[in-house]
């Protein structure tokens, strides 16, 4: 793998080519005027109101060097649960300084203001997910990978935009993974999730990568760096390069013919929507298509961000389990004889006496 060297403060850090992706962690474009009576303005309406919408549509300027900085010397203390970096900023003789930089859980729900709780879950069942995707109109197999071109155009633009948001990943954008399902089902079902914590948890996960280490959510990590540090060294030259949602984008998204659109449902449609309960996704009385036939082929599995339908989390016993053994199946075999060293007396089952 090429690698690139970066002097940050007078010493050389090194990092991947590869180390920023450009599509990664955008903000998008969700206002009226740009979404207004065309396909999207539903979905756009819904996700610039809800909890993630300044996490989506936030246009925070991010600034590399800060962002090489940070996570070249990035680390998580469990003592505080905090993460531990440093900033760049001039001191008043003009010299570079490095000043502490931490934040936590609270913080990033704070500054990205997604009004979520550290009781919230942040695994679910799988079936929940899926079958809301179904009833979205999810067109691939139920087994399969979820597609973002495998829904109608709406709902299309609307994973696109959580994804290159919100997902950890760079790179196989077209894909959606377990927790950004979970994401966008909670959403529409107007229930919680702890999205705070499942993004931490990918902080954490990036320090821990050491050689695979890349930028990740360098607009998150920079609106946390302003605000805290409201003077540090911004230049033009180092603003970093992101392809942010345009109404090109937009336009490229939706523009294939729409032979599968399907109506906006439950807390899109209605902001006063109160979920089905026990894991349901849809009303017994509803009057949306019904999804239990394709469902039925649903192999359920457990990830890091999905549990099975009992909602337990299954674990290995540490023992093996004892089996008992009716008295009534036992089989008495008595055998005599001489063998060499002593004399056979007797058995029952798996029990043998041996006389000396």
């Amino acid at each position: 793998m090429n690698r690139v060297e970066t002097r940050l403060g007078g010493y050389p850090i090194e990092w991947a080519s590869d180390s920023n992706d450009k599509g990664h962690n955008i903000y998008c474009l969700l206002d009226a005027t740009n979404t207004e009576n065309i396909v999207v303005e539903e979905i756009a309406k819904f996700l610039r109101e809800s909890k993630i919408g300044k996490a989506l549509t936030n246009k925070t300027i991010v600034y590399e060097s800060h962002l090489r900085r940070f996570w070249n010397s990035a680390r998580y203390e469990e003592e505080d649960k905090m993460i531990h970096s440093a900033v760049r900023k001039k001191d008043e003789n003009g010299k570079d300084v490095g000043l502490e930089f931490k934040f936590g859980i609270e913080d990033l729900r704070r500054v990205l203001e997604l009004g979520d709780f550290d009781n919230d879950p942040t695994i679910i069942p799988e079936h929940l997910a899926k079958g809301l995707w179904c009833r979205m109109g999810f067109t691939g197999h139920i087994n399969g990978k979820m597609i973002k071109t495998m829904f109608s155009n709406a709902y299309k633009f609307m994973i696109h935009c959580v994804v290159h948001s919100l997902s950890h990943k760079k790179g196989a954008y077209d894909e959606t993974f377990d927790y950004i399902m979970n994401i966008i089902t909670r959403l529409i079902l107007n229930r919680h999730y702890n999205i705070s914590k499942v993004i931490f948890e990918y902080f954490k996960e990036n320090i821990r990568a050491r050689s695979t280490k890349y930028i990740m959510y360098p607009r998150f990590i920079m609106m946390m760096i302003n605000d805290q540090f409201k003077d540090i060294p911004k230049e033009n030259g180092d603003i970093m390069d992101l392809r942010n949602m345009t109404t090109k984008t937009i336009a490229r998204v939706t523009k294939e013919t729409d032979k599968r659109a399907k109506k906006m449902i439950c807390r899109i449609n209605n902001p006063a929507y109160v979920a089905a309960k026990n894991d349901k996704w849809r009303h017994e009385n509803s009057s949306s298509d019904n999804e239990d036939e394709r469902m039925s082929e649903l192999s359920e599995k457990k990830t890091r961000w999905w549990f099975e339908r009992d909602g337990k989390r299954k674990r290995t016993p540490k023992t093996t389990p004892t089996v008992p053994i009716r008295k009534k199946s036992i089989l008495k075999i008595v055998v005599k004889g001489i063998v060499k060293g002593g004399v056979i007396r007797a058995f029952e089952g798996a029990t043998t006496k041996v006389g000396g």
